[in-house]
């Protein structure tokens, strides 16, 4: 993570930017950390029609669009906000998103986008767009789809997908930190096996080579210990599964405000945070996911 402390979030103008950029307001006034609304426009006209259009200065009315969709994304940023202290810029940056958004990421906390948009956002969890920007930049990235939950999910608790690994630490951080500044409970889950029951071995699902329930559920209450020191406010409750990790963090986002991911996963057993499976829960939940940067 950088050291400068922001959260920077893109818009288009469309609802599912707009249902980001509450959400990211309402995250960067709960850490008081200043928004930056950042919209993005291409540096060449697409087009040879369009550069015949320039004779009616269309340039400048597209660069006027952009400046009222910062406008008005401001004003929702601050509704969001509601009474707490928000410090918002914006920003108006030429070229693709999928090329400006990384670059702003190595100068943010976090990085916060719609799941779907218009524009250089078109597409949003299936499009180029958002996986560029998951693949590739080094801070947490939120993606916030447009149906907001965030008033009725307000005490609901945020997950947080572990592996077991040094790999998953920085999710572990980054999810006791959200679930800190919400006053909630951090529900970490650990499901060991991605692997379909009817390729294992014999005996199904207690598979000999694999620990006990018992002993992995110790092995993570022991791995949550010191972070419960560094975070004394935050409930952990712990869920020790063997199941696919996408089918119980699917299950676990109906009641959850906020689903937590490492961005890849390490050790020679399939596992909580690799990319299929961080892509597979963006793609599927509604509820909000931030995948953060594991250590390659």
């Amino acid at each position: 993570m950088s050291h400068v402390q922001r959260i920077i979030v893109g818009v288009d103008g469309s609802e599912h930017s707009l249902a980001a950029v509450r959400w990211a307001a309402q995250d960067a006034a709960l850490r008081a950390v200043p928004l930056a609304i950042v919209t993005a426009l291409k540096d060449r006209l697409p087009s040879l029609a369009d550069a015949i259009n320039l004779r009616s200065d269309r340039s400048k009315v597209v660069r006027r669009h952009a400046e009222l969709t910062l406008e008005a994304a401001a004003e929702v940023a601050r509704e969001a906000a509601a009474s707490r202290d928000l410090e918002i810029s914006t920003l108006i940056e030429l070229g693709s998103a999928a090329d400006i958004m990384p670059k702003l990421g190595e100068q943010s906390a976090m990085l916060v986008l719609g799941s779907r948009g218009l524009g250089e956002f078109r597409g949003g969890l299936i499009g180029s767009v958002s996986n560029s920007v998951v693949t590739h930049a080094r801070c947490p990235i939120t993606v916030v789809k447009a149906d907001d939950r965030s008033a009725e999910a307000s005490a609901l608790p945020v997950v947080v997908g572990l592996d077991g690994t040094k790999h998953s630490e920085p999710a572990l951080a980054h999810a006791l930190t959200e679930a800190s500044i919400r006053g909630v409970d951090l529900v970490a889950v650990h499901a060991l096996i991605d692997l379909d029951p009817g390729h294992s071995a014999s005996g199904g699902l207690a598979d000999p080579k694999l620990p006990s329930d018992a002993d992995d559920d110790m092995a993570l209450a022991e791995s949550l210990a010191g972070w419960q020191e560094q975070f004394p406010d935050v409930h952990i409750r712990r869920e020790t599964v063997r199941d696919r990790p996408v089918r119980q963090l699917v299950r676990e986002a109906d009641q959850a405000q906020l689903i937590v991911m490492g961005s890849r996963g390490g050790g020679g057993l399939p596992t909580m945070l690799f990319g299929s499976t961080s892509q597979a829960v963006l793609h599927t939940v509604q509820t909000p996911v931030t995948i953060v940067p594991t250590s390659r």
